[in-house]
């Protein structure tokens, strides 16, 4: 019996009705281990007791701990820290049009903030953007013309909103389901924080050259800079660091600086590559408060401002967490369908499976030990990466991401007898897309009058599943194309094939309607929708 009791009821019913797949036998999932700046040297029960937040509901600190999500902490005392209602920001990155599941951790960590109660910024680089960050690259990044940065500002501004406004909802279904309510009686979830999107650009973009060294410049010391790993390794390399690259942990600096000044706060949260441009800006606040005050630092006064670290995700094989096939795997579903987004964490390995529940889910992590018990026992139906996939999905996409991605999945996985027991208006439906919640179509809509009797060949192009006619031609020669579950004969005559009304699979009740199923080789397809 599946323990999804605990699961939102549209999660459970459409993780029930999808298909389940085999796969062999993966070796059981292993415990994360990350280490802490804060936690290097003392024991997990050394550790302070948990501080309440402002809401009452624990400390977030410790949540992400569970869940395997803390790198570094730049002070124990964060935990007492976050015992009120704090400030938190996370720096945003405009280099593309869209964020990509490599990001994914950080804005998830940024929520569990904001469930806590806590005000949350995200700051995007339309400053910082243009010069580029040496931290984790071996090569200096090409500047962005400024009309493709401000494009990827206004298109990540509104992804980033749209993710932590819809998240807020999506998690506390999780934290707080309807059918356990009756266990937390008389205690009642914090208001989330306040969310805002800024641009460094705003104080940025207008200080001159004499002002940033008067000011940013003065205060900083080269030799902690050069200390720096971002800098040190590119200075042993054979690109070296320019200045401008150089400079860069000094603008990060000033943006911390200048929101704990504009908007109180107090925490920056951001990878764990990012830990030394971090450490500059907690020593810019700390250095201007001891200006302010003209006193020197004492022993046991409380931080005025905080550093928390997330892992970097690596694969088990090793490779950067995000990429598929060396391409980024994106948020925006325009560049990534929420299908290819459900694929690329349903190949999760039992390995990492239970890691990444942790990570990219809400489910409780005590409910999680029943999933992969539930897993365990009956491997090849892949629950717990069933489970993974639609909850991934639904958050970035919503509840219409996620049953575009499960029809999808439905239709492209099934044979010819599968297809014909679908409820093919209800797939035609859901492969639509709601452009309300940012899913768009990902049906090829042909009419219906225009193929029939055409070449096969020709609708491969026209409907997008290879790039030319040439080759379509090998494709349908080499016999990697199938039409509705059904493989076409491979050889020299087979680009002749045409399409007739039996390739078409009628849909209830829309007679002047039919659908088309085209596959190439094991990835993915194309459904086409003739009217």
């Amino acid at each position: 019996m599946l323990r999804l009791g605990l699961l939102p009821r549209e999660l459970r019913a459409l993780l029930l009705a999808s298909n389940s797949y085999n796969s062999t036998r993966q070796s059981a999932p292993k415990k994360l281990s990350f280490s802490s700046i804060a936690r290097s040297n003392q024991s997990p029960s050394s550790l302070a007791e948990p501080a309440e937040t402002a809401g009452g509901n624990g400390n977030v600190i410790d949540e992400l701990e569970k869940r395997g999500m803390i790198q570094d902490l730049t002070s124990r005392s964060i935990r007492t820290h976050l015992a009120s209602q704090r400030t938190i920001y996370l720096g945003v990155d405009p280099s593309a049009s869209s964020l990509h599941v490599g990001n994914l951790l950080a804005l998830i960590g940024l929520l569990h903030f904001r469930l806590k109660g806590h005000n949350t910024i995200a700051l995007i680089g339309g400053a910082t953007g243009s010069v580029g960050d040496p931290s984790g690259r071996s090569t200096e990044r090409n500047a962005l013309d400024p009309k493709v940065l401000n494009h990827n500002i206004e298109c990540i501004t509104k992804q980033v909103h749209r993710f932590l406004d819809r998240g807020v909802g999506f998690a506390k279904e999780r934290i707080e389901p309807r059918s356990v309510a009756s266990l937390n009686a008389g205690k009642k979830m914090e208001e989330e924080g306040k969310v805002s999107v800024r641009n460094n650009l705003e104080w940025l973009g207008g200080m001159s050259l004499l002002q940033f060294l008067g000011s940013v410049g003065k205060g900083a010391r080269v030799s902690t800079m050069l200390s720096r790993e971002s800098v040190k390794s590119r200075l042993n390399s054979t690109s070296g660091i320019s200045f401008t690259e150089f400079t860069y942990q000094l603008l990060q600096a000033f943006d911390f600086l200048h929101l704990h000044r504009t908007a109180g706060c107090t925490i920056q949260l951001g990878g764990s590559d990012q830990l030394g441009n971090i450490m500059s800006g907690i020593e810019m606040v700390r250095k201007e408060k001891l200006d302010l005050e003209n006193v020197k630092e004492k022993d046991g006064e409380e931080d005025p401002a905080y550093g928390v670290t997330l892992p970097l995700l690596t694969t088990a094989a090793g490779e950067k967490f995000g990429k598929s096939a060396g391409n980024a795997v994106w948020l925006d579903a325009g560049m990534t369908s929420p299908f290819e987004l459900y694929q690329f964490f349903l190949r999760t390995t039992d390995d990492e499976v239970l890691k990444y529940l942790k990570i990219f889910t809400f489910i409780r992590v005590e409910e999680l030990d029943g999933i992969m018990a539930d897993h365990r026992a009956s491997p090849n139906h892949r629950l717990a990466q069933k489970v993974l996939a639609a909850e991934a999905t639904a958050l970035v996409h919503g509840s219409s991401g996620l049953s575009q991605a499960l029809s999808s999945t439905t239709l492209f996985f099934s044979n010819t007898t599968e297809l014909a027991a679908l409820d093919l208006e209800k797939v035609v439906h859901d492969l639509g897309g709601n452009l309300e919640e940012g899913v768009p179509s990902v049906l090829t809509r042909l009419r219906k009058e225009d193929w029939l009797g055409g070449k096969v060949e020709k609708l491969l192009v026209e409907s997008g599943v290879v790039g030319s006619k040439t080759q379509a031609r090998k494709s349908l020669e080499s016999g990697t194309i199938s039409l509705n579950g059904v493989k076409l004969p491979s050889g020299p005559k087979s680009f002749q094939r045409t399409l007739n009304s039996d390739d078409i699979l009628p849909i209830q009740d829309k007679a002047e309607k039919g659908l088309l199923v085209i596959k190439m080789g094991k990835s993915g397809g194309k459904a086409v929708l003739l009217e």
